[in-house]
């Protein structure tokens, strides 16, 4: 089986075991998580200015409920915006009170119109993750290469902790995450 069969497998199954796990998560529980930044996140964020979000869709751990938190600390909020369908994204300025404009494959973004900004923290999506820091996407590219375009961003991934894998399958391009953050704990990696 070649590398994108197994993570074709691995997403269908990651989605799966995602769906199962947010349907028996008790509601409170559901509403409560990723509602804080963890102080050791807090610590890293402190000499940052932009924080990237997205707005979770589906059944994706919900960054946008960083916003306030991140706000209170301080930081400029932005949001990806979805170039093209070759992997394009850059990263507009947000404030969680902006209208958002529908962009490609389900997603918002604010003001396409809006000056793109350099984050110096990007919180990502994910499907699957391991405890050597790699990262299940959903096959785009779009993290990949926004990780390699701002190579000094801290890369922090969201996720549901059953989102967890044994180990992924890596390719040369896949930039391990700095940090994973789930609704039960932080998990930083050994350059961290």
């Amino acid at each position: 089986m070649s590398d994108d069969t197994d993570k074709t497998a691995l997403r269908t199954l990651a989605r799966t075991r995602r769906r199962a796990f947010l349907t028996s998560l008790d509601p409170l529980a559901h509403r409560l998580a990723f509602k804080a930044v963890p102080s050791p996140l807090a610590r890293r964020l402190a000499d940052m200015q932009t924080v990237a979000l997205y707005m979770g869709l589906d059944d994706e751990a919900p960054a946008q409920r960083l916003a306030p938190q991140l706000t209170a600390m301080g930081k400029t909020l932005a949001l990806p915006r979805v170039i093209d369908r070759l992997g394009s994204m850059d990263f507009l300025a947000w404030t969680p009170e902006d209208q958002l404009h529908p962009g490609l494959y389900g997603t918002h973004h604010p003001e396409p119109s809006g000056p793109a900004v350099a984050p110096d923290a990007i919180i990502a999506p994910l499907l699957g993750f391991d405890r050597t820091m790699n990262r299940l996407g959903q096959g785009g590219g779009y993290y990949d290469r926004a990780f390699a375009r701002f190579p000094d961003a801290l890369r922090i991934g969201l996720a549901w902790s059953v989102q967890e894998q044994d180990a992924l399958p890596a390719d040369p391009w896949d930039l391990p995450l700095d940090i994973i953050l789930t609704e039960i704990e932080l998990i930083e990696g050994p350059d961290a």
